[in-house]
């Protein structure tokens, strides 16, 4: 119970955060191109490299805290965050022909930003 309400309050800040940015967005660009959506999705990609690369680091970093952060925060922020780490497993496990077909049906920045968020925890 304990772990559904910390991907709950999770979720819950994530929603908040994404609709403030979507919020800072309106009224001053004056195109159809979706930056909103675009910003929460690269910045989702690069929190949940970081936060699901930190107990490889970092020993207090537990389940719990990664629930809250990746799961609800991530989650609740971006959907998009969550394609961007099954891409990485796929990357680990070697099933090239899944990733190269999973990714080109997606944006290859949000992926990037995952990897360059876990390439600075591992440099710590």
């Amino acid at each position: 119970m304990k772990e559904l309400l910390l991907v709950f309050l999770g979720g819950g800040i994530g929603s908040a955060l994404r609709y403030l940015v979507s919020k800072s967005f309106t009224g001053w660009i004056h195109n159809p191109f979706p930056y909103s959506t675009f910003v929460v999705n690269v910045v989702g990609c690069f929190l949940i490299g970081i936060f699901l690369t930190l107990p490889e680091k970092f020993d207090w970093f537990t389940l719990e805290y990664r629930l809250f952060l990746a799961t609800g925060i991530c989650g609740g922020f971006t959907t998009f965050s969550t394609f961007s780490y099954e891409n990485y497993a796929l990357i680990k496990e070697g099933d090239y022909m899944y990733f190269v077909s999973y990714t080109i049906l997606s944006f290859a920045l949000g992926l990037a930003a995952t990897f360059f968020g876990m390439y600075l925890i591992k440099k710590i």
